[in-house]
Parts: C-alpha cells; sequence; structure tokens
C-alpha cells in the first residue's frame, strides 16, 4: 500500500492555540556561521574573526542573529508555511540568548490567529509565534511571522507521479554502455 508523504498545513488546518513542534534541530557549525556572515556582507568581526571573538565579554564568535532568523523560519515551514501564498513578514524578534558555533538549535510555533484573506478568496492569513530553543532548552529567538496561506485545493498542484509513471531505473550500466 502507497501512503502519501506530508504535503503541509492549509488554511482551513490551523487552528489558533494549536502549537506544532517542528521536527528537525540544525547544528550549527563555524562554516555556517562565516559563510552567511560573509554571503551578507555582515562585516562585525564578533562573526567571523575568532581572536576578535576571543576579546569580547562572550569569548567567542556569535552566530549571526539573522542566520538563527532564517534557520528558525526554515525549520517552520514544513508545519507553517509549506502551502504558502505569500510571507507578509516577521514582527517582535527577540534574541534573548546568543548562539554560538556547536549549539544545536529547535523550534515549534504556536498560531495565535487566522482569517480569510478579504481581497482573495483563495488564502487566508495566519499569524504564528515562533520560538527556537537550543539543546538544553534555552530560548534563544522569539517572533511572530504572519503568513498567506492557499487554502485547500486552492494553490498550485505539485506533480506527484506515480511510481509506475515514472522513468526506468537501470541498475547494473555504467555511461555509455547499452
Amino acid at each position: 500500500m502507497i501512503h502519501e508523504g506530508w504535503h503541509g498545513r492549509f488554511y482551513e488546518d490551523f487552528e489558533v492555540g494549536d502549537v506544532y513542534r517542528h521536527p528537525l534541530g540544525r547544528t550549527i557549525i563555524g562554516t555556517d556561521n562565516i559563510w552567511f556572515t560573509l554571503l551578507t556582507q555582515n562585516t562585525a568581526p564578533v562573526h567571523f574573526d575568532h581572536f576578535y571573538a576571543r576579546q569580547t565579554s562572550f569569548g567567542k564568535p556569535l552566530v549571526d542573529s539573522t542566520f538563527t532568523l532564517a534557520l528558525v523560519t526554515g525549520q517552520s515551514v514544513t508545519d507553517i508555511s509549506q502551502n504558502v501564498f505569500a510571507n507578509l513578514g516577521w514582527d517582535e524578534v527577540l534574541l534573548p540568548q546568543p548562539v554560538f558555533e556547536g549549539d544545536t538549535i529547535y523550534s515549534q510555533s504556536e498560531v495565535l490567529s487566522k482569517r480569510a484573506s478579504e481581497s482573495r478568496h483563495n488564502v487566508g492569513i495566519v499569524q504564528v509565534k515562533t520560538t527556537g530553543f537550543n539543546q538544553d532548552g534555552t530560548v534563544v529567538i522569539t517572533f511572530k511571522r504572519t503568513i498567506m496561506v492557499y487554502k485547500r485545493g486552492q494553490g498550485p498542484e505539485i506533480p506527484r507521479p506515480h511510481l509506475s509513471e515514472a522513468p526506468a531505473h537501470r541498475t547494473g550500466t555504467s555511461a555509455g554502455e547499452e
């Protein structure tokens, strides 16, 4: 028997007060922090200069806070915005504790509100509060996020071919062999 995988929530699936514990944690390594910092042109040396960071009160590099925001947002996609029409924004982003290289970040989101869109019949507007915490359970980030999410059957279809429709997979031959 074939069972379909998880395809995310639609507007009708959200209930105010529900809490979704997002399934994946992520350990942040130095390369994540340095690459993200440099890709976003953040020149604060506390993120990528270990000599400089050792001289701060933290004594080691801080993870770029926008990386933490992006990571925790990404962790929530499976439960919150897999079927998003548009991300409308983040509000009240708070960073109560620092994140360091080697920390593992987990997250969860609580549904704060939902309403049908007044301008688009095929979507609803959902607001959640997402909390990210480290391996010790210390809260490292909180934010409110507002999204427009498709109503069931109102969004684009994602092609999901059945195995019998998928191209045949050949084994035991090398490239160029026939």
